[in-house]
């Protein structure tokens, strides 16, 4: 694949499922997309509704206390978006329609193996266009109470540092640092699950969550031990899960960063607020799109770092 080119799938694939706090049975379809489109969601099946598509944009976030919800003026549309939007991103799909025919993305078996597959199935190609990538240029920094998140400027990709600390000894504090490619993802962070503990199901239940969360899709924590049969993946699963999901989350920010993001004891609230306040400070980032080995040297844009050439800002945050 030509290297800085934007890509997209080769063909589409599906994958089937329920939705892990619906517990609905919902069908998602990967699609190919043109360049310059972007992650856009697809939701069918919506009553008294025409389908609908919202872009992976971190404006169209609706909630985040126990997943990514996107949505729009009539309200929310497709729940549990992170896990798909990590596989797209971690594999390096810049373009997708992703088609859900219902309220809440698969959650398959909690991680983001199975989308790993249908891209895999699909195939990926490279367009006849230059990728394009959100350069950080200086920290963006969020602290809640005990949570907090930062961006820093990296030229060299994208690169997670995530560290939680939870009061249970399954758990403790547990960190995951990694430089993100399409191996790395494969290898160290695609198979790792959500989690969760029995002491906060019926309380979950009661809220209207966590309606379709089996052993089979969720890595499950007594006070004691784990009691999923085939135990951890990962002896710091935990961990690397929240980088999947951190992964997921930045994808909103529409394109890939040129970053490091650091978080500590963060989630998917944190991770929504540093990505919408690095977007609403334009002095924060530019946009830089990858310059073709094959360029003239004459070309009107200011080579940057790596191959990179400095762009203007293709929208700001007070553009819907």
């Amino acid at each position: 694949m030509k290297a800085g080119r934007q890509t997209t799938l080769s063909n589409e694939a599906s994958v089937s499922g329920i939705g892990v706090h619906s517990g609905s049975p919902v069908t998602l379809t990967l699609h190919p997309a043109d360049a310059g489109t972007g992650i856009v969601f697809l939701r069918t099946g919506l009553p008294g509704r025409s389908d609908c598509e919202i872009r992976a944009d971190v404006r169209a976030v609706t909630a985040t206390e126990f997943a990514t919800v996107l949505g729009d003026d009539g309200g929310p549309l497709c729940a549990t978006a992170e896990h798909v939007l990590a596989a797209l991103a971690g594999l390096g799909v810049d373009n997708a329609v992703v088609e859900v025919d219902g309220p809440e993305v698969p959650i398959m078996d909690g991680s983001a193996e199975a989308f790993v597959a249908a891209i895999d199935h699909a195939g990926v190609r490279a367009l006849d266009a230059p990728r394009r990538y959100l350069k950080v240029l200086k920290p963006v920094r969020v602290i809640n109470e005990n949570a907090r998140g930062e961006l820093v400027p990296n030229n060299a990709g994208l690169r997670l540092d995530v560290e939680i600390d939870f009061d249970h000894p399954m758990i403790g504090r547990q960190r995951c640092a990694i430089d993100i490619t399409p191996d790395s993802f494969r290898r160290e962070l695609a198979r790792a699950r959500t989690f969760g503990f029995m002491r906060d199901v019926a309380k979950l239940w009661n809220q209207g969550y966590a309606l379709g969360a089996n052993f089979e899709n969720t890595l499950v924590v007594s006070e004691t031990r784990v009691l999923n049969a085939d135990g951890l993946r990962y002896r710091d699963e935990f961990a690397r899960h929240k980088a999947l999901d951190a992964l997921g989350d930045l994808a909103l920010a529409g394109m890939p960063l040129l970053a490091t993001y650091r978080s500590v004891r963060g989630g998917h609230t944190l991770n929504h607020a540093v990505v919408s306040a690095l977007m609403a400070d334009p002095t924060a980032w530019t946009m830089v799109e990858a310059v073709s080995a094959t360029a003239g040297a004459g070309s009107r844009r200011a080579r940057g770092h790596a191959g990179l050439a400095t762009i203007a800002p293709a929208y700001g945050p007070d553009v819907s």
